[in-house]
């Protein structure tokens, strides 16, 4: 059974946690990561562009010149597609981009991750961290204290703090967010994970 160091926000080791084999020694599916990655970008998408067509634009409602006789190519409307201001052909218009993916397959995008991350060296476990202050150089120094300062990181809690979250917010290569409102896609995002010991066992609570 996998098993990884817990530390105090100083950086000192105060414990042990063992690690469910099947959250953090899964089987690796990048597959499943890209589907459902895809499927929250594609969620991301407001799909609000429209084009008019010629049945849409303004104006046109008659014949501009006679079907015969005037040497001219024949013309049904002003706003056929060929002339200018006139209807487009095939643009876009109002849809949802919605890439529906079963739970399952988040489940299992979620393992691979935070297997691959425990398997790189990448995920820190704390015990907590509480700041006495909502400033930034507060969190900074705690995160250079955990040696994951010089990467992009994920704070992982599991209850809001409105002091960490402000420390957090000014941080360019930082991200704080509780565990329940992270995706696939904030996730990949990231190099290194520092989650709390009651984070990992939310994980696990929820993959098994």
């Amino acid at each position: 059974m996998p098993s990884i160091v817990v530390l105090n926000q100083s950086g000192a080791e105060v414990g042990k946690l063992e690690l469910s084999e099947k959250v953090f020694a899964a089987e690796l599916h990048n597959q499943a990561v890209y589907d459902v990655v895809n499927s929250q970008r594609a969620g991301m998408r407001q799909g609000t562009a429209d084009t008019k067509d010629r049945t849409e634009v303004r104006g046109g409602g008659r014949k501009p010149w006679r079907q015969k006789g005037t040497g001219r190519a024949r013309q049904g409307s002003i706003r056929a597609p060929q002339w200018r201001g006139g209807g487009i052909v095939f643009g876009p218009t109002p849809r949802k981009y919605v890439l529906k993916v079963n739970r399952k397959l988040v489940k299992v995008a979620l393992r691979s991750l935070l297997t691959d991350r425990f398997n790189k060296g990448s995920l820190i476990v704390v015990d907590k961290i509480e700041l006495d202050d909502f400033k930034t150089k507060s969190l900074v120094e705690v995160l250079k204290t955990l040696g994951a300062m010089d990467k992009k990181v994920i704070v992982i809690t599991t209850e809001e703090d409105l002091q960490l979250a402000l420390a957090g917010r000014n941080i360019p290569n930082a991200y704080v967010q509780t565990k329940q409102h992270l995706s696939v896609y904030d996730l990949i995002n990231a190099d290194m994970y520092v989650a709390t010991e009651a984070a990992i066992k939310a994980y696990e609570e929820d993959l098994q």
